[in-house]
């Protein structure tokens, strides 16, 4: 586990979504889908990568449906819209209830973010999911909450970052972000920011004490 620099310096903190705040699971998703019928799963979502539809479904430069109807072209399965969606949203797993404990503490200390790539499918289902599990709005753990699909942008592409913390006038160096994929991280240090990569052996809460950064980490 790397060494965070200037802990003592950290005024604001960017954390990703899933992997991070939400559990996911990948594996669910392409065991749902080869049920279905898709038996190329690998081929269909490599081939879907390759043609950006998933990109450009977390970018918001094409809809829902359009996406729908992209699935059942290349895979040749012929099920409705709900069908789809409720396969394509059993990546998304739960809420462990002490990350969002923290999270309240967190805020006590420090500005916080989210910047999160996703998509208009997935958020509609989770963000309705927090508000029945513990009855109130996602958003206000956060500062500010930046999803991809609403902004235009994805990690790692600079601007995404760049969006941040100019529409919230923070300083890089003064900034931690947290991510579990590395790539993101890469792109953030690139820009002066702070990054932590949350491997799979670690959770946030390990991070922090009573809300505040542990001086190890």
């Amino acid at each position: 586990m790397q060494k965070v620099r200037s802990i003592n310096n950290i005024k604001n903190i960017i954390f990703d979504f899933g992997g991070v705040i939400i559990n996911i699971d990948h594996r669910r998703v392409e065991d749902e889908f080869i049920k279905l019928g898709v038996e190329n799963f690998d081929k269909l979502f490599n081939e879907a990568t390759q043609s950006d539809l998933f990109r450009n479904l977390e970018k918001g430069i094409i809809s829902p449906p359009e996406f729908r109807q992209a699935i059942r072209e290349m895979s040749g399965i012929v099920v409705s819209d709900e069908i789809i969606d409720n396969t394509w949203n059993l990546i998304i797993g739960d809420y462990p209830v002490e990350r969002i404990e923290l999270l309240k503490q967190i805020k006590k200390h420090y500005r916080i973010f989210l910047l999160s790539n996703t998509n208009k499918i997935h958020y509609d289902f989770y963000i309705s999911k927090f508000k029945k599990e513990f009855g109130f709005e996602f958003s206000s753990l956060f500062d500010r909450v930046y999803m991809s699909f609403q902004i235009g942008m994805r990690k790692p592409d600079f601007e995404s970052y760049l969006y941040v913390l100019n529409q919230n006038n923070l300083r890089p160096v003064e900034t931690l972000f947290v991510d579990d994929a590395i790539q993101n991280i890469f792109a953030a240090e690139e820009l002066n920011i702070i990054g932590y990569h949350l491997k799979s052996d670690y959770d946030i809460t390990d991070l922090f004490t009573e809300g505040k950064l542990k001086d190890n980490i």
